[in-house]
């Protein structure tokens, strides 16, 4: 009775659960949601961050890949400590792809972090690990089997290690049992009271020997067995290291000619902006010669203009003026021929 309460309870239990999962799903909207603000396709998810990493410390670490707009730690409502994962707003869709392609499996603080798209926004019918959805897959066993490695990998990738790991338990089982058998032996032989002849007790004792040979020789087998796979282990982790190194070395070598192209390009804008500059100031200084050029020669012909038209008028002023003393004259002589006229008139009356 008491088993089957704690069954009955355990599955009311999940009942609850389950029922409590599905209301928050159906309430769950993430472009309502105030946190996330910004653009969902310049942000990336970042997980499996150190508890002890700080914002500033993720930052530092991030804007390598571009300049950040906003970082956002999730903390837990009811403790206010981290829980592990944030979200990274850069500037461009460059940074986000960047951080993408170049982030994924970055040690910080000693743990290799997830860098993922913001899926919540951007892909339809999304639902976070929480509800039953995310990409998950990486812990699906004892700590044998579960994957230490962080990235976006398939699970079935590690398929050899678990089979590897669940022959080796099978063998150390095997091993426990076998020396289990040949104790019970032991102990059987051990209780045995009835006594045995010189021929039989030799017979015993070569099958003690036969036993023990055996069980030398699949210890020997076994150990053998065990060290060529170590070995192997050892040469393939050996392998991955060099590949997982030979990568990393790639994508610096990636990471450093992009950043060398860009700053190339920078430079080459920046002096293609400067030729402009000095382009547009020499234009500008030709322009205010020509304008101060014209403006002088627009002032030389006007004074021009005002000194001939004052000469004019000058000319037009002497040229009255000597009418003026002409008919004075002519008028004088006018009037002495008239007075000489008068006289000589008189004279002869």
């Amino acid at each position: 009775k008491a088993v089957v309460s704690t069954q009955s309870t355990g599955m009311e239990k999940e009942e609850q659960q389950k029922a409590l999962i599905e209301q928050e799903l159906r309430t769950w909207d993430p472009h309502n949601d105030a946190n996330a603000s910004g653009d969902a396709f310049k942000t990336v998810f970042v997980s499996r961050i150190n508890y002890d990493t700080r914002e500033d410390k993720l930052q530092r670490e991030f804007e390598e890949f571009g300049y950040i707009r906003k970082i956002h730690m999730v903390r837990d409502v009811r403790t206010g400590k981290p829980r592990g994962y944030a979200f990274i707003e850069y500037e461009t869709e460059k940074g986000m792809r960047a951080a993408y392609k170049y982030g994924d499996g970055k040690k910080i603080d000693g743990r290799r972090v997830v860098v993922d798209i913001e899926r919540g926004r951007t892909v339809k019918n999304w639902k976070p690990r929480r509800f039953g959805g995310g990409l998950g897959g990486s812990r699906i066993g004892a700590p044998e089997f579960n994957i230490t490695h962080s990235g976006r990998v398939d699970p079935r990738q590690y398929q050899e290690k678990i089979d590897r790991a669940k022959r080796a338990r099978d063998r150390a089982l095997n091993n426990d049992n076998e020396k289990e058998r040949s104790r019970s032996r032991e102990r059987s032989r051990d209780r045995s009271e009835r006594p045995r002849s010189s021929e039989r007790e030799r017979s015993y004792k070569e099958d003690d020997r036969r036993d023990d040979r055996r069980v030398r020789r699949d210890d020997r087998d076994r150990e053998r067995d065990d060290d060529r796979d170590r070995k192997r282990d050892r040469d393939r982790d050996r392998d991955q290291d060099d590949r997982r190194r030979d990568r990393d070395d790639r994508k610096r070598e990636r990471r450093d000619d992009d950043r060398d192209r860009d700053r190339k390009r920078d430079r080459r804008d920046r002096d293609d902006r400067r030729d402009r500059d000095r382009d547009r100031s020499d234009r500008d200084r030709d322009r205010d010669r020509d304008r101060d050029r014209d403006r002088d020669r627009d002032r030389d012909r006007d004074r021009y203009l005002e000194k001939e038209a004052e000469r004019e008028k000058e000319d037009i002023r002497e040229k009255r003026d000597e009418e003026e003393k002409v008919k004075e004259v002519d008028e004088g002589k006018l009037k002495s021929e008239e007075t000489r006229t008068g006289e000589e008139t008189a004279v002869a009356s």
